[in-house]
């Protein structure tokens, strides 16, 4: 048998220039040494799969689970009432994530994929693109409701970009299971305002040709769809951060956090979390401010007159690039006095609506007991301001 691979540090692009039938022996073969001859992971994992651990590890926790290759996948069925669930379980998730899933969808169609949202469980709470009904290996996967987990599907992209919190891709017999091993995907984990993991994002084909490019693809819509979540808080100042010594032109929406009135940050994007360690606290409780920046926290609300960016020292003796954000046409976004006029009766009302669900992470139900209206009345108010 010819070694699984020889090499030792293969290019960034490896997989997409080797030959397909190539690739698919790689697979056989790394299957063959992990799921059959039991090989230790420097043996099976070898050369150009040293980047891929994640997989070995998601190949071996289904074996301690009692899974087998070779059994049968038995899909859920999903309850009538599995979308409506979801909307009102996931509506803030669902809201921010729609409008890029549909650009994924026309993206990906010429290339016969389809789009999955899963929540962060792994259950499949939103589906665009054309997906193939009348081939029920589409139709396993692509329904509201159904549980995409490792546990009951074994390796997927799915369950890779949850377990791993990274963007992956998995071709054919990649995935754990020979029942599931006609699908090509990619998928990222979402993260919420506070960076919790709230779901994740995945590109699915069957039966199609590999595309590990769209790893990059679906990790780039899974950011942009985790700064539509760090919008949707409402806020009353945005700012767009990057290093004091970054190049003119650079991108401030990479690193973006949202302030309340009184400099209390409600929401950071994973670029903010990554720049500012002490963030990885918002999770937990509040963080200020003024436990980020070595000054004082309303000199960050003169930024919306300055109009340009200024310098801003951090208490670790670093210094970033801060940069007011002009204020979004969503009035939901803008709250507290520092926010422009006095706002409407109306505009309060809505606030304390959309801030009801946030707080009751999406659930209708619960933001509508939590403000003493029913169900519908919370729907029916959300919906008019969308439509106005």
């Amino acid at each position: 048998m010819v070694p699984l691979l020889s090499y030792t540090h293969p290019p960034s692009d490896f997989f997409s220039a080797m030959a397909p039938d190539d690739r698919i022996r790689q697979i056989a073969e790394a299957r063959h040494a992990v799921l059959e001859a039991g090989s230790s992971s420097p043996e099976a994992m070898a050369g150009a799969w040293h980047e891929r651990a994640w997989l070995e590890r998601s190949w071996r926790r289904c074996l301690s689970q009692g899974q087998r290759p070779d059994q049968a996948v038995s899909f859920d069925m999903v309850p009538a009432a599995a979308r409506r669930r979801a909307e009102d379980t996931h509506h803030a998730l669902l809201q921010a994530a729609r409008p890029e899933m549909q650009r994924l969808a026309r993206a990906v169609a010429p290339i016969r994929y389809f789009a999955i949202l899963t929540d962060a469980q792994g259950t499949v709470v939103e589906t665009a693109g054309a997906v193939d009904r009348s081939d029920r290996r589409a139709e396993a996967i692509a329904r509201v409701g159904v549980d995409l987990s490792e546990r009951s599907i074994g390796t997927s992209a799915i369950s890779a970009a949850l377990g791993e919190q990274r963007a992956v891709w998995l071709h054919r017999g990649e995935h754990f299971f020979r029942d599931t091993s006609v699908y090509s995907c990619a998928g990222a984990p979402l993260f919420g305002h506070d960076g919790r993991c709230v779901g994740m994002l995945d590109l699915t084909g069957v039966d199609v040709d590999e595309r590990p490019e769209l790893q990059h693809l679906v990790a780039r819509a899974a950011r942009s769809i985790g700064n539509a979540l760090v919008h949707g808080v409402p806020h009353a100042l945005r700012l767009g951060l990057t290093w004091a010594d970054a190049l003119p032109g650079e991108a401030r929406d990479d690193a973006l956090l949202c302030l309340d009135a009184e400099g209390a940050v409600v929401s950071a994007n994973a670029g903010a979390r990554q720049m500012l360690p002490r963030l990885g606290d918002l999770a937990h409780g509040p963080v200020h401010a003024s436990d980020l920046f070595a000054v004082p926290w309303s000199q960050l609300f003169d930024l919306r007159r300055r109009g340009g960016p200024l310098d801003v020292p951090l208490w670790s003796g670093l210094r970033v690039s801060a940069q007011a954000l002009p204020p979004l046409t969503d009035a939901s976004t803008a709250t507290g006095p520092s926010a422009g006029a006095r706002p409407s009766l109306k505009a309060l009302e809505h606030t304390l609506i959309h801030q009801a669900v946030r707080d009751a992470g999406g659930n209708v139900a619960d933001a509508a007991r939590a403000l003493g209206l029913s169900r519908a009345t919370v729907y029916r108010r959300l919906h008019a301001r969308r439509s106005s």
